[in-house]
């Protein structure tokens, strides 16, 4: 009897092993690639514009990407120089920007914001941005 118990029990976890087995789709592999986060350094980030009080596009490297910032921070739309500031580690993913923020100079003194989202944008979006928000 506890034989049979046991073969029950053995049969049963490999055919719930067999349900969870992966389904070749060449669509979700596409999809899980273009999903995968892109990360980069805050120190390397080299130039940015202010595209309204919420919204920040930098510069790394060839890419650029836009931060967009949790609530309303009206000093980067004049400022000329800002600081991406990280928590736990100097990189910045693509997705939910935990633990990273901008602080920024201005008339009203120091602000510093956090991160929302972050978004590399494609070069093709770069290529439309109108040139005052290109970094």
């Amino acid at each position: 009897m506890a034989r049979a118990s046991i073969l029950a029990a053995a049969s049963f976890g490999l055919v719930a092993l067999g349900g969870c087995a992966p389904v070749e789709n060449p669509d979700s592999t596409e999809a899980a690639t273009r999903a995968a986060p892109r990360c980069f350094s805050a120190r390397d980030a080299r130039s940015f514009r202010s595209v309204n009080t919420t919204t920040v596009n930098v510069r790394v490297g060839r890419d650029v990407y836009r931060l967009a910032l949790l609530g309303v921070c009206p000093n980067f739309v004049w400022t000329q120089r800002l600081a991406l500031v990280t928590r736990g580690t100097s990189r910045i993913c693509t997705g939910p920007a935990l633990g990273a923020s901008i602080v920024a100079r201005g008339p009203s003194g120091t602000q510093r914001c956090a991160i929302q989202t972050v978004t590399a944008l494609t070069p093709e979006e770069v290529e439309a941005l109108p040139a005052r928000e290109r970094p």
